[in-house]
């Protein structure tokens, strides 16, 4: 696992400390029906379409009898949900945790069909879950659970039918997995069955940074809209994970000047300005972005309160609260973490005139790359990763594009905006293909 990759977990799991420590004040699918009613309103969606989208089209719920290193049988049980297929095959991550519930992967594969409508992919949603422990798994242990639940929802995935992806606590090594199990199944090689693979086996170039690339896009593409010059603009990020040191990156390509950065230890600032690479490398050396030469040490919680023209939360969910999001001081928030403002929050961000991306935009990048990778395969083709960024460029700016203009079409923060595109191209789908039979 590369330096990168573990970085990437000790984000994950202060997201998932977080989501746990909230999960007893609201049920994740509940919300997600909440913004579909919202949303309902503002596009006038036609009650029957509203009726069908309440419902995911299919639910597995499968059981995976494992034989663990000490020769006993141990099972596990798994999910796969399928929410919606009218605009193409469905889409979506599957996690390994033992705290996932089926309420959760819900909502989570009815937010990847809003995620791949808004930024236009041929895609459904979808979402993968199996409550497991992997951090107290051997690498055998976690091949078994996943061969096992691949041959169990073997039927239910395959290139036009549900092409799964990585997600918590997943990898490239667990889509190879998917990829062999499913092909074994087949009786012939199928890459296109998974996305999220090593370059080795179909996997695509400019992967592994196509989050933090999205989100910085939407990030620049706002700039635009309110005339913020981006040389010599600030900017902070929240959690200097994979996404957020990445960010830090393009924003410096972009002649941004980051000047604060933090992760799950603490934070630090300097007037003058991180460099990327200096600031990972000290990561990488000492496991915190802390003590880093030349900065000082702030509080993690007041990097959101700094006046900077662009903030970039890329760690935890719920960050931005009604506690202090009048503080803000930022212009622009896109958000490459998932969830980090409440709807609180966004109420009070909108009425400051902060122009908040969306994380089901911002951090779209994954998927649409995703997406790229999925079309490679098919072709039996591997692309240049400039192919790839070009492809990923135009999809995403068009996106931006079209949820600000539906934004101030209906008058609304861009979030509703970006909900609104998404669903109603559902609908259009939906409403084009009928009820058969």
């Amino acid at each position: 696992m590369g330096v990168r990759d573990r970085i990437r977990l000790t984000t994950i799991e202060k997201v998932i400390e977080r989501k746990l420590s909230t999960s007893k004040e609201s049920n994740p699918y509940e919300n997600a029906m909440k913004q579909l009613e919202s949303t309902a309103s503002i596009i006038k969606l036609d009650p029957d379409v509203h009726e069908m989208l309440r419902y995911p089209k299919r639910i597995l719920s499968v059981s995976l009898p494992v034989r663990m290193d000490n020769g006993h049988v141990k099972n596990f049980q798994g999910y796969r949900v399928q929410f919606n297929d009218a605009r193409g095959p469905f889409k979506g991550g599957i996690r390994y945790h033992p705290n996932v519930t089926l309420d959760e992967v819900k909502a989570l594969a009815t937010w990847m069909t809003w995620k791949c409508s808004v930024v236009d992919i041929p895609y459904g949603g979808a979402k993968g879950g199996v409550i497991c422990d992997p951090k107290n798994m051997s690498m055998a242990e976690k091949e078994a659970v996943t061969r096992r639940y691949t041959a169990m929802i073997a039927d239910f995935i395959g290139p036009y039918r549900d092409v799964p992806a990585p997600d918590v606590y997943t990898d490239s090594q667990t889509m190879s997995w998917i990829l062999d199990t499913y092909s074994q199944i087949k009786g012939y090689q199928v890459p296109e069955v998974v996305t999220g693979k090593p370059i080795a086996l179909g996997g695509s170039e400019g992967r592994n940074n196509s989050t933090a690339r999205g989100c910085i896009i939407c990030a620049r593409e706002a700039a635009k809209e309110l005339n913020i010059p981006l040389k010599g603009a600030t900017a902070a990020i929240q959690g200097y994970g994979n996404a957020g040191s990445w960010s830090a990156v393009f924003l410096q390509e972009l002649g941004v000047k980051v000047v604060a950065a933090s992760d799950s230890s603490g934070a630090i600032y300097s007037k003058n300005g991180l460099d990327s690479a200096q600031t990972l490398r000290h990561k990488e050396k000492t496991g915190s972005v802390k003590g880093l030469q030349g900065t000082e040490e702030i509080d993690a919680e007041k990097l959101l309160e700094l006046d900077v023209d662009i903030l970039i939360p890329a760690a935890l969910e719920n960050s931005i609260t009604a506690d202090n999001a009048g503080n803000v001081k930022a212009k622009i928030i896109s958000e490459a973490a998932n969830g980090p403002t409440t709807p609180e929050a966004d109420k009070v961000l909108e009425r400051n005139k902060v122009l908040v991306v969306p994380d089901i935009l911002a951090n779209a990048g994954g998927v649409t790359v995703s997406y790229l990778e999925w079309v490679q395969n098919l072709n039996r083709q591997h692309w240049a990763e400039e192919q790839v960024n070009a492809q990923l460029e135009q999809k995403m700016v068009s996106a931006f594009n079209a949820a600000y203009q539906t934004s101030k079409k209906y008058n609304v923060a861009m979030r509703s905006g970006a909900l609104a595109i998404a669903i109603q191209r559902v609908a259009d789908a939906i409403k084009l293909l009928g009820i058969w039979p």
